[in-house]
């Protein structure tokens, strides 16, 4: 009988308690404590195991388990004996700081406080160990979501000081998610403040700790050690493209195939592979997210179980205030086309505005790109970054990012279908009047603020161009012109009914003061481009009649949009 699934519970031991679905990571453990470094950083996309993969760890060396074999019988880790003997006999720190998802700072460092605070009340045993001194139990007592910056740096450190008097032996240090608060501080504007008040932190728990044993920290990105470890150079950093623990996070192929054999759903191998493979963790191909693998275990149905688990809100802030270069990257990766770019894994979130390096960069920790191929540094000329060639993970990847486009039209969404109902139907009038009423109430979204000859609208029509991608795609095929040049941009939508559908050509374009004296003439700048072009030709060229390809010129500026034919 196949085991039970239960969807969400992230603590190892109510899952062998209770005997629910479980793939066995212990070997995790054996990898890890035999690498013998002394502080881990492994950054894996969220929901991969990594806080399940946390807590199997601090169960099997926290003394609070001592005696808990029962929870790891029948694992690969119980088969050695040696193991059998370490299992509960470690004092360990464990926090996690995944749910520290505040929007200002303030909040954010009250948040940690309470964390903090939270462990030495778990601990306060200490204080009746007789083994402290009474500055010691002074700081004791003034850890609270009120303490200042000098005992806040020190907690960890201090605890692990007090675990070891208590105990006689070294701490193993557990930080689960350590840079989501670094996310939303880039999000919403408090970066450098949440650096200077976890630098002096991560420094004294990690760095300048005679009482640890080990460490491991978990999290999505790789924070640039200028930012955040600039001390740490005891780190051990293990991504996404490193081989070390690569199959200890995720399910292999073997292992989503095996369980659907138990679930006795084995027909439906090829479309989970289709649906949820395409994760790659160093020269580790078909790896799985495990929270889209559970859910259709569960369901039996496909969906964007993972797309949807959390807010996407840092993705599509890139994404939509992006220069031209990322936002014709991005539609070629919607298309299913792979783009080219050197990769820096060590996040600088304070770069991020305009960076395409580090965009993509992101994009490839966070699980939504994968590797299909990357130049070697021996293979390229001295000075040059190797070229990495980039793809969206898989199906539910790229149904997310529709999805997602499709969001940023939403408040105009009447209008925007209008829009495309008018233009299927050659209604140039009705075009016109539903455009500007999706501009009027999109624009926001992707102003970031004026270009520095004024003409700001140039991320709307690229996001708009998004938007079109996403409701066309089934009827058409949708190339356009990836030349460079400010304000200018071509789609051609071939149809894949040419008995049905016209073909159509747009030219978008920002109509420059110094050169064109009105819309109307940007409009014919658009046109003629077209024909300087030869879209048409090409279109006929592939058995369209002429009769059926329409062109429009579209210009733009501010939040005017002007169309002709």
């Amino acid at each position: 009988m196949a085991r039970t699934v239960a969807i969400g519970i992230q603590n190892f031991e109510e899952l062998r308690q209770k005997k629910y679905f479980y793939i066995d990571k212990t070997a995790f453990i054996k990898e890890w404590w035999e690498g013998g470094d002394s502080a881990t950083l492994i950054t894996r996309p969220r929901r991969f195991g990594k806080t399940l993969n946390m807590s199997m760890v601090e169960q099997f060396f926290s003394v609070d388990y001592a005696n808990r074999g029962d929870l790891f019988e029948g694992l690969s880790i119980w088969e050695d004996e040696t193991y059998r003997k370490l299992q509960g006999t470690y004092p360990v720190i464990s926090l996690s700081f995944a749910n520290v998802k505040e929007k200002d700072y303030q909040t954010t460092r009250k948040k940690i406080c309470q964390l903090l605070a939270k462990l030495y009340a778990e601990h306060s045993f200490l204080l009746d160990s007789g083994l402290l001194y009474k500055t010691d139990r002074d700081y004791f007592q003034r850890i609270s979501e009120n303490m200042d910056d000098s005992d806040a740096s020190l907690a960890l450190y201090q605890l692990s000081d007090f675990l070891y008097r208590y105990y006689g032996k070294k701490v193993i240090i557990l930080l689960d998610e350590y840079d989501t608060p670094m996310q939303e501080a880039y999000v919403n504007g408090f970066w450098e403040e949440i650096v200077g008040f976890t630098r002096s932190m991560f420094n004294a728990a990690f760095k300048t700790n005679p009482w640890m044993e080990r460490a491991i920290m978990t999290g999505i990105t790789r924070v640039s050690k200028e930012s955040i470890f600039s001390d740490l150079n005891n780190l051990e950093v293990v991504t996404t493209t490193s081989d070390k623990y690569a199959v200890s996070f995720g399910f292999t192929e073997k292992e989503v195939f095996d369980a659907l054999e138990e679930y006795g759903i084995s027909q439906e191998k090829e479309q989970v592979k289709h649906w949820y493979d395409g994760f790659i963790f160093g020269e580790h191909k078909d790896i799985y997210n495990p929270w889209s693998i559970l859910n259709f275990l569960d369901k039996k149905s496909y969906k964007t179980y993972w797309a949807n688990t959390s807010s996407n809100s840092l993705v599509g802030k890139l994404l939509r205030e992006g220069n031209r270069r990322i936002k014709e990257k991005f539609e070629a990766l919607i298309c299913g086309e792979s783009i080219r770019s050197d990769i820096d894994e060590q996040i600088v979130y304070n770069q991020l505005d305009g960076s395409e390096r580090s965009i993509w960069s992101l994009l490839l920790a966070s699980g939504y790109l994968k590797v299909l191929s990357y130049e070697k540094y021996e293979d390229i000329p001295e000075g040059k970054q190797p070229q990495y060639e980039l793809a969206l993970t898989n199906l539910e990847v790229k149904l997310m990012f529709r999805n997602m486009i499709r969001n940023w039209f939403t408040e105009a969404e009447t209008d925007y279908n209008d829009f495309i109902r008018a233009m299927l139907e050659d209604d140039l009038d009705a075009m016109n009047e539903y455009m500007n009423r999706v501009a009027l109430r999109t624009f926001s979204y992707f102003d970031t603020g004026n270009s520095p000859s004024g003409e700001e609208p140039e991320r709307f029509y690229h996001g708009f161009v998004l938007g079109l991608i996403v409701d066309l795609q089934n009827r058409y095929f949708i190339t356009s012109n990836q030349e460079s040049g400010f304000g200018r941009y071509d789609v051609v939508l071939e149809p894949k009914n040419s008995c049905t559908d016209d073909a159509i050509i747009l030219e978008l374009k920002v109509r420059n003061k110094r050169r064109e004296a009105s819309l109307e003439d940007t409009v014919q700048e658009a046109l003629q481009q077209i024909e300087k072009k030869q879209y048409a030709e090409r279109l006929i060229a592939r058995g369209i009649p002429k009769e059926h390809i329409r062109s429009y010129g579209f210009a733009f500026q501010g939040k005017k949009v002007l169309i002709g034919e």
